[in-house]
């Protein structure tokens, strides 16, 4: 039975963020709100918690999955981008943006797409968000919480709870998020290209 926390989405109770925390470094999946749409994550080395979420979204293994951090300062460890890219990065951040990436050898190949060796990589603009890892002091991975069959996140922490309480072992209600994902943008060539349009503004990319 999953346990469920209400956390405030500007003012996210420390004992609370604490206590997400302690379950995710025990190897625990938690549905969390981000700028975008709820969010399903695990810690970046826990291949058990990663194939979990693959089964509950039912992915390929040709999924990139995101690294969701709370800043940029780690982007170099992970990826690999040159200051045309960082700039537009940068310019975008934090916000529902997601930007594929060409992963440096620090990236577990489990989390890279596997013939194209990218990942997922973003900064949300979500307070909740951003205390988790920064009490987890590393990426948290994550994935959009859609569920197969249908085309959009799940948006209410409530139905959440319904659907995945013995799939996951956290719920975090941090109230109404929004019902898009983030939208994709691919780095990895040089020409940025959208690859899934969501709700940030991707007029500049176009």
């Amino acid at each position: 039975m999953a346990q469920f926390f209400t956390i405030h989405p500007e003012n996210p109770q420390a004992r609370l963020i604490h206590q997400a925390v302690e379950i995710i470094r025990r190897g625990g999946l938690i549905a969390y709100p981000t700028d975008s749409a709820y969010a399903i994550g695990c810690h970046i080395g826990d291949k058990l918690a990663l194939d979990r979420i693959r089964a509950i979204r039912q992915l390929n293994k040709d999924h990139n999955f995101t690294l969701m951090c709370r800043d940029l300062s780690e982007l170099a460890k992970y990826a690999r981008v040159n200051n045309s890219a960082f700039r537009l990065i940068k310019s975008h951040t934090p916000g529902p943006y997601t930007f594929i990436l060409n992963a440096t050898s620090e990236v577990p190949r489990r989390l890279m797409h596997p013939k194209r060796k990218t990942l997922g990589l973003r900064v949300p603009n979500n307070e909740i968000a951003l205390a988790l890892m920064a009490e987890l002091g590393e990426p948290l991975m994550s994935s959009s919480l859609i569920l197969p069959g249908e085309s959009v996140p799940l948006t209410d922490p409530y139905d959440i709870r319904s659907l995945l309480e013995h799939q996951v072992e956290l719920v975090i209600d941090g109230g109404f998020c929004g019902m898009e994902p983030t939208t994709v943008v691919d780095l990895t060539e040089d020409q940025p290209k959208v690859t899934r349009w969501g709700c940030g503004d991707a007029s500049e990319f176009e």
